[in-house]
């Protein structure tokens, strides 16, 4: 892949008195009327996604739900979703039966999108399919989706063994599993982790853990994050710094890499929520939704564990503004205030959520080919350390070679 011309920085500014106090507004549909059309939503349940599911109801709290007169319609894919992909397919494309559903956002678009979304847009074309954090190969998902957003996995690849570099680190440790490592935007992204630090002078390192959606489920490959984290913090000492692939095992890995050493940039798909509170053991139900109050709680709290300087997230949670972004998107497309095609209407969406937050961003370009999507973007933001404040992550230019390694399965 390499960088295009629309991979500037983009300032976002929202809306952000009203976001800190809680408020937004609410269609008329939540009050009981009839909403003109309907737009569906589907996350992973709050024990795979919790930030996707919250972004969900975010836009259920502005837009009021379909049962009681409003726009959103939200449903839940399996936890298991990899053994059970015919009813996630089916909860997809349920939702299509409604005649008022004019958007359907997958997030993340777990594998069975594509397929859903293929199905649906042979029967019902009027209906905008949006894919967020695609499972699915770019080439798959591009095929059916009318739009798809990603977190930058080919210059993440580059700027987070960066950032460790820039908290003293001397390892990464690459934490996944073999139906991961088989998805071209991860796989992809742990060939880059590998060569960037290669020439960073970091120590890469991959270690294998167990699939939360395998037999053992989310109890077992937690439990073993966290009897494996302080065998490798003794191996690999206290200047490794940590990834995982997997939401499931965030929590548990920053738990033990704050009670045993140990440096953490950024969660695959990162927020303050990613891990941080239950890892912590903080309550952030007074700070729900407002994501600067929960960043200064979850920092304090890390800060207070010696972790100021060794532990960082972005701002806001990727995950949450995915869904809720899309869905903003969507309904923007319907009401006539933005157009499906522009980058810029979709940025816009997307800082409804994130307040002030610097963003870098570009087409997928597919490095076989060297054709740019129309119809997918990868996004990401600057990083923030606990302690230390915002690293310039999307000032670094990348260099072009990254851009061109090709994946291959491992």
């Amino acid at each position: 892949m390499k960088r295009i011309g629309l991979a500037a920085f983009i300032l976002i500014m929202g809306s952000a008195l009203i976001f800190a106090s809680g408020g937004g507004q609410k269609s008329s549909g939540s009050t009981g009327s009839t909403a003109a059309y309907h737009i569906g939503i589907v996350t992973g349940t709050v024990s795979q996604s919790e930030d996707d599911l919250r972004g969900a109801e975010e836009l259920i709290r502005r837009y009021g739900a379909v049962s009681s007169g409003g726009v959103i319609q939200h449903v839940t894919y399996p936890d298991n979703f990899m053994d059970q992909q015919e009813t996630t397919i089916t909860q997809i494309t349920t939702l299509a039966s409604d005649p008022l559903m004019k958007a359907i956002v997958v997030n993340q678009g777990v594998p069975g999108t594509a397929e859903a979304f293929r199905r649906i847009k042979d029967s019902r074309p009027d209906i905008l399919l949006f894919a967020g954090e695609s499972h699915e190969d770019p080439l798959i998902i591009q095929q059916s989706a009318t739009l798809a957003i990603s977190a930058d996995f080919v210059s993440r690849g580059y700027t987070i063994p960066w950032a460790a570099k820039q908290l003293g680190a001397d390892t990464f440790v690459h934490i996944s599993f073999p139906r991961h490592m088989s998805y071209e935007s991860l796989g992809l992204r742990r060939q880059i982790f590998e060569a960037a630090c290669k020439d960073l002078g970091i120590k890469f390192v991959f270690v294998t853990a167990p699939d939360p959606t395998s037999d053992v489920g989310v109890a077992g490959a937690q439990q073993y994050i966290l009897e494996q984290t302080p065998q490798w913090i003794a191996q690999y000492g206290k200047n490794s710094v940590y990834f995982c692939t997997n939401d499931a095992h965030t929590e548990p890995l920053l738990k033990q890499l704050l009670t045993y050493g140990g440096m953490f940039v950024e969660a695959d798909l990162p927020s303050p929520l990613m891990g941080y509170p239950g890892a912590l053991g903080i309550d952030l139900s007074a700070e729900a939704g407002n994501f600067p109050a929960i960043l200064k709680k979850v920092e304090a709290s890390v800060v207070d564990k010696g972790g100021a300087g060794r532990f960082g997230t972005w701002a806001f949670s990727y995950g949450f503004t995915a869904s809720a972004g899309l869905g903003e998107f969507a309904k923007r497309i319907l009401d006539g205030k933005a157009k499906v095609d522009s980058a810029a209407d979709l940025y816009a969406a997307l800082g409804e959520f994130t307040p002030g937050a610097k963003w870098n961003g570009g087409y997928y370009v597919d490095a076989n080919t060297g054709i740019r999507a129309r119809n997918q973007i990868l996004i990401y933001m600057d990083t923030y350390i606990m302690g230390k404040g915002y690293l310039p992550t999307t000032a670094q230019v990348v260099p072009d070679k990254y851009y061109q390694i090709k994946f291959q399965q491992q």
